[in-house]
């Protein structure tokens, strides 16, 4: 007669290595479920995401013009300059600026500008934005809270600012389309 024993049999090891194998995978399953909010909520959210970059259709904006348009929440100065205003920016001899950059490099295609709209002093909105605003001694923007004044470049000519208007990244996407951010 052939015994049997109630421990140790043939199946035994494979049915106790799939119970373990189970209990692990579930494991592992349970813990990404309820860690999965805490990392899903460490994205950006939709607002940070619709914000992240801006189109702008730069058509209607005629010469001479300046908008100011929001992007990532802070104030954009866009300007389509007029050829005097290229000229003025063009002409400065670097070595008269606090923070030098030349014209061309802050705006790649001449006639239009753009620009964060924030003093680099202390985070004030510039003014000469909208039509009868000071636009300072050099035609740009002026800060009235400590008076700054900037050129037709955005750059620092005058007062406590101690850096250009930022120039945000932004391509164009066709010659009347402008993508910031």
């Amino acid at each position: 007669m052939a015994q049997t024993s109630s421990h140790g049999g043939a199946g035994e090891g494979t049915r106790r290595d799939f119970l373990e194998l189970v209990s692990w995978a579930t494991l592992g399953v349970g813990t990404l479920v309820a860690l999965w909010p805490f990392v899903d909520s460490l994205n950006p959210s939709m607002e940070v995401l619709a914000t992240a970059s801006t189109e702008l259709d730069l058509e209607p904006i005629q010469e001479g013009q300046r908008v100011t348009i929001m992007w990532r929440g802070k104030p954009v100065f866009v300007a389509h300059r007029t050829q005097q205003e290229i000229e003025a920016a063009r002409q400065v001899r670097l070595d008269e600026l606090r923070d030098p950059e030349p014209d061309e490099e802050r705006a790649p295609r001449p006639e239009w500008l753009i620009v964060v709209g924030i003093c680099t002093h202390l985070g004030c909105v510039p003014l000469g934005n909208r039509t009868g605003e000071p636009r300072g001694e050099w035609g740009g923007w002026f800060c009235p809270c400590h008076g700054s004044h900037y050129d037709t470049a955005g750059r620092i000519r005058k007062g406590p600012a101690p850096r250009n208007l930022e120039v945000p990244p932004y391509t164009f996407q066709t010659d009347t389309l402008v993508r910031i951010g």
